[in-house]
């Protein structure tokens, strides 16, 4: 066996392949080089020491020229996490082959109680990446590593989702602080928020007392200050929806915002965590949001478990929220009458399920619109 594991890795793939597991203090260097036989080496770094991590791979590779009298190439593989692409670029950029994979796409044992250690997952990252090299088929799911630019791109919406949660807490905040006085008559939205607030008075006739307005006071001024940062955001987003002929927009980002019922935080979302992918297929689409089907079939049984969910949950959220939407601006478009012809022969029962339906439709049309321009059938676009 080790022999014929020794003729697989020096004469088929023909390389030194390693893993890595990261963390802030150390990285694991896991490797199986040719000539070695099933024999797998560790050896550990300091975490960020990217020089330290360059020297071991040439330490590798000097090993086993030593032994083979070849010069082998490095396969690196590492799960895809906290840290990023960072370290992917810097192999790429020193021309190493690497690959990040979903760490959840590995099979992994079923038994109650799994051991799981730094080196037991150094060593299954190890056979994944041989089986991969392989071409075994759906032995795991690669990244597909994003440029720096469409990296960068995707903070616009994902900042502006996070200040918009910031914004609910505060506002629940104040709303609780007052109902607990007896008030429950005041937005702290509105402009006159501040003016509003010196006129409260407790539900049993008090003015506001001294801590509770200073409280609300301070509150007032975190939220005033999100909602400033919001706009700002906004900003860049409708700049960066609006310059199609800029290097880094892509004119298909500002397509989407054709479409009625389509805005700018919606289509920057989609652009941003999706449509500036390439995808081979609609299958691939719907995978990658999450809203592909999931059977399960054994013997005589035969049953749907729902969508997937093991895609991207934003542009998954956001798809859920268009199709409401859709039904709204859309009426005449077929999508829409597809839904109201299956809710109607059942009863309007189904409404939270076939919306799920109609927002993997509405995905793959919206990719054909951004990617090809095919407007979906029946579908009203915006006057100029």
């Amino acid at each position: 066996m080790s022999i014929l594991s020794q003729a697989a890795v020096s004469t088929q793939l023909n390389a030194i392949f390693v893993s890595l597991e990261l963390s802030r203090s150390t990285w694991l260097v896991t490797s199986l080089s040719p000539g070695r036989g099933e024999r797998i080496s560790r050896h550990q770094v300091m975490g960020g020491d990217v020089p330290a991590l360059l020297e071991r791979f040439a330490q590798l590779q000097a090993k086993a020229r030593e032994g083979t009298g070849e010069q082998y190439p490095l396969v690196v593989i590492q799960e895809a996490g906290l840290d990023g692409f960072w370290i992917h670029r810097c192999l790429v950029r020193e021309d190493i082959e690497s690959h990040v994979v979903d760490a959840a796409s590995i099979a992994a044992s079923r038994r109650s109680r799994r051991a799981k250690t730094d080196k037991l997952d150094g060593e299954a990252l190890v056979r994944t990446l041989l089986a991969y090299k392989r071409g075994e088929p759906r032995v795991c799911a690669m990244v597909t590593v994003p440029s720096v630019e469409d990296e960068d791109r995707r903070r616009i919406c994902r900042e502006r989702r996070s200040l918009v949660a910031e914004r609910i807490r505060h506002i629940n905040r104040v709303k609780g602080l007052l109902f607990a006085q007896g008030v429950g008559d005041y937005e702290p939205l509105r402009a006159n928020r501040r003016t509003r607030l010196e006129e409260l008075m407790t539900g049993d006739g008090r003015p506001l007392p001294r801590h509770v307005k200073l409280e609300i006071e301070r509150e007032l001024d975190r939220l005033e200050l999100v909602m400033r940062q919001i706009k700002e955001v906004e900003r860049e987003r409708d700049a960066m929806l609006e310059t199609a002929t800029d290097e880094v927009a892509d004119p298909a980002g500002a397509r989407l915002l054709q479409l009625r019922g389509i805005g700018p935080e919606f289509a920057g979302v989609r652009h941003a965590e999706a449509f500036f992918r390439n995808f081979s297929n609609r299958r691939q689409v719907a995978c990658y949001a999450g809203l592909a089907p999931s059977p399960w079939q054994s013997g005589n049984m035969d049953r749907e478990q729902g969508v997937s969910k093991a895609g991207n949950k934003r542009l998954r959220t956001t798809m859920i929220q268009v199709a409401w939407l859709w039904l709204r601006h859309q009426l005449e478009s077929e999508l829409t009458r597809w839904y109201a012809e299956r809710v109607q022969a059942n009863g309007g029962r189904v409404r939270r399920v076939m919306i799920v339906a109609l927002a993997r439709k509405l995905l793959i049309a919206l990719w054909q619109f951004s990617s090809a321009g095919v407007v979906p059938k029946g579908a009203l676009l915006k006057a100029v």
